[in-house]
């Protein structure tokens, strides 16, 4: 039996993305991510912040717009990273907080609006990624 066919039976391995070390020493430094998302659009990290800003100002329709823009550019880098559309994706890996920080964010605002099955895809996603990350965004965020 091949180390290959072995391998595939443990599951696929976690996807960790790339640091964003600009977008970090940036918002660091105080700048603003609505600043910064022109310069960084791919930064799932930025369209999380923004969506988090927009949902503690009360701007559920603008926090649901800011998440899945940060989802759907969360996704394109996880596919140019290995990812398969299953498997790991830690929190631990502080890259890809980002993400998960816009996937979060997507099923509160989804449920805001009163999306039927959205919010419980989210939720399956978000635990099948990091069975951790939803304790963690929520501590985080207090």
């Amino acid at each position: 039996m091949s180390d290959e066919f072995r391998k595939n039976l443990m599951g696929p391995e976690p996807t960790l993305l790339p640091a964003e070390t600009e977008v970090y020493a940036a918002l660091d430094a105080g700048q603003e991510a609505l600043d910064l998302v022109e310069q960084h659009p791919t930064s799932s990290l930025l369209w999380a912040v923004l969506a988090e800003e927009a949902w503690t100002e009360g701007r559920t329709i603008d926090s649901y717009a800011y998440s899945r823009v940060g989802y759907h550019r969360g996704l394109d880098s996880l596919r140019r990273n290995g990812w398969r559309g299953v498997g790991p994706i830690p929190w631990g890996h502080e890259p890809n907080r980002g993400f998960l920080r816009a996937l979060y964010s997507l099923g509160r605002a989804s449920a805001a609006i009163g999306e039927a099955e959205e919010p419980a895809r989210i939720e399956k996603f978000l635990n099948d990624s990091d069975p951790t990350a939803k304790a963690a965004i929520e501590t985080e965020r207090r």
